[in-house]
């Protein structure tokens, strides 16, 4: 593996030397109104491809310099109030062009999707993709990134209490879902349930969500689907700017903070970030959950090139939390107790400071992303290493008794042919090195290694109102766990047993993007997926915390295989947007947890202590998840936005036609947004929303069945140009009925705690 990564590397340096050379192209260009054909001033203008920025200047003009000589990129275009749009240019041939923007009355949608081989158009892209942008993520009041993002259709989320979410995609999670972040999968133990996506929500400027399988270009764990994190465009060259973000949440007292600093010096990019949340507990009604807060801090750095040869840069970043674990829930009465039997008050539940038990992680990235250009070809490839350190200290603050080290190292390197405009080939390489340590005195999964590669081809057909793609891939993955001895004196007990498990699959993708006719877009796909079974599933032997459970993993255990179909219609005219997607995804081999024949066992801790567990194993069956998005968005007038979404999923496990387990319940949001015009003022909203979450009566054996519920949001905000670009402000509530409800995915709710109350969120954006 080693001298596979040293000859990826040289190979990278090899080629990026021999293109510096290339002659220097320059694009110049005006942005105006399509119906007055009025300039546009400070529109954007983005090619994601080459991480090359402008803005338009005070006549609508811009001009990108340094480009290489041939090639064709998509370049992407964005102006408040029209139809953000895209177009293909050869810098051999287009040398001077005009962009002519349509005005709307409609949000448009993300148009390039970057999570592909090239950069693309969501119209001649096959799989179900949306995209949630910067000023989305900040007003919805979420207290992590995947709180923010929960209400986009298909999305939910596993929670425990306001600290840690973790993300579902159609009724899948856990490695069944991927994160990439700074171009390379994220790897921090996520088969737990006790921690979520260790990423700073201040970095993402949008988010990409990939719905469906995905394991063609991202290969094992994305067989549920993708959450791609992309950070802040690069400055323009010659442009030195900053922002400084901060918000207040009245439910829990959340304060949350970040500074960033970025710049472009002839080529050479730079930015900086520092960030802090602090908390105290969560509440619902008149009750603070004591020992629910956390605290977390970021840094991160990226230093890189944007020359005529490509880019190329590399990220650095340090993410800190520290998390209060609740072990129980309310009495009878709703109160909550202390070890000595007594009821703890608000004014004792709300000072921040943590109380055993807690957990704390760190997670250290580092990330080098390129992009090599050679004679109109593309060199892309990601080589990143991670450290996550998971503790957790129960029994005191000075050694903690569950510590895990997980140390990654992966690679993506990815080589697309030279793009004539309707041929896209490209083939890849990928793979991961991992190793895991316990360090502590408690155990939930073996020390093991993991190695793992995979290679792919993929092939886009472009028409003049879409296109369709193929592709093909193979993987393979090795894992090996180590056994493990725990000395009692006069005997040993085994906790783990040694294992050495290989698993390969070769999966593949067919789909399809057309206009069948003016404003009206049809794309389907059929897609297979693969993940080989993670750690806790092959070696578990143990109490899972906050489960009260006994989990038994299988070292027998297969890959998990499935074969997804995917239809999705799109309409969009002048005042009304319209969006269907209805999916079925067969999942061969899916492994589940299940108590057989009320098995339990006594468990003893360090202490002595014993207590009487059910047993839960994990089994293997095929399962079916069915289900589908819908969303309609009238606009009746030009500044007010009727906005409405549904999502529906339905899974089951065809051995015993029983349901799957954390499977989300049918949601119906509905959102009226008035956006007046100002004289000012930019961006002015006043918003009201409804979500309608439905009655969830289908139910695995450790779960509950959960009752519907209706909250309602709303919300305000504007900004002002300053010299230095647009100030932000906002205030948004959420729950304002400060209703009691659960939400069927909480992992507090078979303690008996409820979901947060009230909350209104202040938050400012400062331009610097």
């Amino acid at each position: 593996m080693k001298k596979l990564h040293l000859l990826l590397v040289v190979l990278s340096i090899f080629l990026s030397v021999n293109t510096f050379a290339n002659a220097l192209a320059a694009i110049k260009g005006k942005v105006v109104d399509a119906s007055t054909r009025e300039p546009l001033v400070g529109a954007t203008l983005y090619i994601s491809d080459l991480k090359a920025t402008i803005v338009t200047d005070s006549k609508g003009e811009f001009t990108f310099n340094n480009l290489p000589a041939k090639g064709k990129f998509l370049l992407e275009v964005r102006f408040i109030g029209y139809k953000t749009t895209s177009k293909l240019i050869d810098l051999a041939a287009d040398k001077e062009i005009t962009l002519a923007l349509e005005p709307s009355v409609i949000e448009s949608a993300e148009v390039v999707i970057t999570g592909t081989p090239y950069s693309a158009n969501n119209k001649t892209n096959s799989l179900a993709v949306v995209s949630v942008n910067r000023d989305k993520i900040a007003q919805s009041g979420g207290t992590n990134l995947v709180d923010a993002i929960a209400k986009v259709p298909g999305i939910s989320q596993v929670t425990t209490g306001g600290a840690i979410s973790k993300p579902t995609i159609r009724g899948l999670g856990y490695n069944r879902v991927l994160t990439i972040v700074d171009g390379a999968r994220e790897e921090g133990q996520q088969w737990g349930d006790e921690h979520g996506i260790q990423v700073d929500q201040f970095s993402a400027a949008r988010i990409e969500v990939l719905k469906g399988p995905a394991s063609l270009l991202y290969g094992s764990d994305a067989l549920g689907g993708v959450i791609n994190i992309i950070d802040d465009l690069v400055p323009a060259p010659g442009d030195f700017n900053g922002n400084f973000t901060t918000n207040y949440g009245t439910n829990g007292g959340l304060t949350a903070s970040s500074l960033m600093l970025q710049g472009n010096t002839n080529g050479f990019v730079y930015r900086g970030r520092v960030s802090y949340k602090n908390a105290y507990g969560f509440g619902y009604k008149d009750k603070i959950v004591p020992n629910a807060g956390f605290n977390e801090t970021n840094v991160s750095a990226m230093l890189g090139l944007n020359k005529t040869w490509g880019y190329t840069h590399l990220s650095l970043s340090r993410f800190n939390t520290n998390i209060g674990l609740v072990e129980e829930g309310p009495d009878a009465n709703g109160d909550y107790l202390d070890e000595e039997g007594n009821v703890i008050s608000n004014s004792d539940a709300r000072p921040r400071k943590l109380e055993l038990p807690y957990q704390n992680i760190n997670h250290y990235r580092a990330a080098l992303n390129s992009n090599i250009l050679i004679n109109g070809s593309q060199l892309k490839s990601t080589f990143a290493f991670q450290r996550n350190i998971r503790k957790e200290f129960e029994e005191s603050k000075d050694e903690p008794g569950l510590n895990l080290g997980l140390n990654s190292f992966t690679y993506d390197v990815k080589y697309s042919f030279a793009n004539n405009g309707i041929w896209e080939p490209t083939i890849g390489i990928q793979g991961m090195y991992q190793t895991n340590k316990n360090s502590g005195e408690e155990f939930l999964v073996p020390d093991y290694n993991s190695n793992n590669i995979g290679a792919f081809a993929y092939l886009k057909r472009n028409f003049k109102n879409g296109a369709i793609n193929a592709g093909l891939r193979y993987d393979y993955k090795k894992i090996e766990g180590k056994d493990l001895f725990e000395d009692h004196g006069d005997h040993s007990h085994e906790i783990f047993t040694a294992f050495d498990n290989k698993f390969s699959n070769l999966s593949g993708s067919l789909g399809f993007a057309f206009e069948v006719a003016k404003d009206l877009n049809l794309k389907g796909n059929i897609g297979s997926g693969f993940r080989a079974p993670n750690i806790a599933e092959l070696g578990a032997n143990g109490k899972h915390e906050g489960t009260f459970r006994y989990e038994i993993g299988n070292s027998n255990l297969k890959q998990e295989t499935s074969l997804q179909f995917d239809l999705g219609l799109e309409y969009r005219a002048e005042n009304v947007t319209l969006g269907l997607n209805a999916y079925s995804n067969k999942i061969y081999d899916y492994i589940y947890l299940s108590n057989q024949n009320n098995e339990t066992i006594t468990a003893t801790d360090h202490d002595g202590n014993t207590e009487v567990l059910p047993v839960y194993r994990f089994l293997q069956t095929d399962a079916k998840l069915i289900g589908g998005e819908a969303s309609v968005d009238f606009h009746l007038i030009k500044a007010l936005h009727f906005e409405n979404t549904f999502a529906y999923v339905r899974g089951t496990n065809q051995a015993t036609n029983s349901p799957l387990p954390f499977i989300p319940a049918a949601s119906l949001n509905n959102e009226m947004r008035f956006e007046p015009s100002i004289k000012g003022l930019n961006d002015s909203f006043i918003k009201v929303g409804l979500t309608n979450v439905f009655k969830q009566d289908r139910f695995d054996s450790f779960e509950t069945e959960t009752d519907g519920y209706t909250l309602l949001d709303a919300g305000i905000g504007t900004s002002f140009k300053t010299k230095k670009g647009k100030l932000n402000i906002w205030v948004t509530g959420q729950n304002l009925t400060n209703k009691l409800y659960y939400n069927h995915l909480s992992r507090y709710k078979l303690a008996g705690i409820y979901n947060p109350g009230r909350n209104v969120s202040f938050g400012i954006s400062v331009p610097l």
